[in-house]
């Protein structure tokens, strides 16, 4: 009609839609970015150690061997299946936590005040993992080094830190 207001109506649901694939990309990649840089740590380790895989192999005989065979921890045997089985794991762990992260992260872009919770429970979520580690990882502990588990934690939180840093430069921590 002539002279009548066309009426236009936007479709939110792409953009809604691709901010939120982007959310999951996100986590996907920083997960990916934290696992492979813990594993990474680890064969360094234990390749300079001269057994290289041996940090997966206990840590996958601690979650699905129950431990068995851990109280002597030099004579466990590199295992491939451990490894896998661990590494499946350990990086699943990392995405759905970097997918908590890239969501808080959104959150905190739209509310800037919620920038320091995020950094809040960032630290009390590090602590609380070795804290859980100290007590309840006894036998792997007796393996492994908890420093050893601390630096290659914080290496992690630092990658992934740094691309999520790079993704949100505007991001305020500090209003």
């Amino acid at each position: 009609m002539i002279g009548s207001p066309e009426v236009r109506t936007v479709d939110r649901s792409d953009t809604q839609g691709s901010h939120r694939e982007s959310i999951y990309e996100e986590g996907l990649v920083a997960g990916l970015l934290g696992a492979a840089t813990i594993a990474v740590w680890f064969l360094v380790l234990d390749s300079f150690a001269g057994r290289p895989f041996r940090t997966p192999t206990i840590l996958g005989t601690a979650i699905f061997r129950g431990g068995q065979g851990l109280s002597s921890a030099e004579g466990v045997p590199v295992s491939f299946e451990m490894v896998l089985l661990y590494t499946w794991v350990h990086a699943m762990v990392f995405w759905v936590l970097a997918g908590v992260a890239a969501r808080l992260l959104a959150v905190a872009e739209r509310q800037p005040n919620a920038g320091f919770g995020i950094l809040l429970l960032f630290v009390v979520f590090e602590f609380g993992f070795v804290a859980v580690a100290l007590l309840f990882a006894e036998p792997v502990l007796h393996a492994l080094t908890w420093p050893a588990i601390l630096g290659g934690n914080l290496l992690a939180a630092l990658v992934m830190g740094a691309y999520f840093w790079r993704r949100h430069p505007n991001l305020q921590i500090f209003p």
